[in-house]
């Protein structure tokens, strides 16, 4: 069994990525591996309506590239550039033949493939700003399934921290002169409201 300090130092390690080294390229085994276990998570009432579309694809890879608005408080920053692209995507979606309602279960499943990611050395960053008109065009989606997440999957080209959010109050993530990605995040005794015991 994993020890809960194991675990700890994994979802802290999972943090976004943005750059990546394009000469390391992941294979399409180890993005159904990812899929193997969002497969194994929780769903409501075990409906499992998630479908996924992969892809190792250049072409394809460009074209869901397009799609993705990057880093909305990185101003400055249009995305990667084609030297530090993602080489692989899962984009999940929910299919509208097993039920209308997906609760949080892409959320859940993004956060699975991310994790399981990172446990293969691997990084993600996982997105909600997609042009849904443009990809459906793009990866000719039908109808029944509804674009919910797309996460972008590579080798790790940047590296992060976590921050204590400071006396501004701003949690807008930035980058530093060295690049280093800073993730400032509120404190524990700031988000427990009310404990009970």
């Amino acid at each position: 069994m994993i020890s809960f300090q194991d675990f700890t130092t994994l979802v802290k390690e999972n943090r976004s990525c943005r750059r990546f080294d394009t000469a390391v390229k992941i294979r399409m085994e180890e993005l159904t591996d990812l899929v193997d276990l969002a497969r194994h998570s929780a769903s409501a009432a075990n409906n499992q309506p998630l479908k996924y579309i992969l892809s190792t694809s250049e072409p394809i890879n460009q074209a869901i590239f397009d799609c993705l608005g990057w880093a909305a408080y990185l101003t400055d920053w249009p995305g990667p550039d084609p030297s530090e692209r993602p080489t692989a995507y899962i984009v999940i979606t929910g299919d509208h033949t097993i039920t209308g309602k997906f609760w949080c279960d892409h959320g859940i499943a993004a956060q699975t493939l991310l994790l399981g990611a990172r446990a293969k050395g691997l990084a993600g960053c996982m997105f909600g700003a997609i042009n849904i008109k443009k990809i459906n065009a793009r990866l000719d989606i039908p109808d029944h399934l509804e674009v919910k997440l797309v996460v972008a999957l590579g080798k790790p080209k940047e590296h992060s921290v976590v921050d204590d959010v400071g006396p501004d109050g701003s949690i807008k993530y930035f980058r530093d002169e060295n690049q280093v990605h800073h993730v400032p995040k509120r404190s524990l005794d700031e988000l427990v409201f009310k404990t009970f015991s």
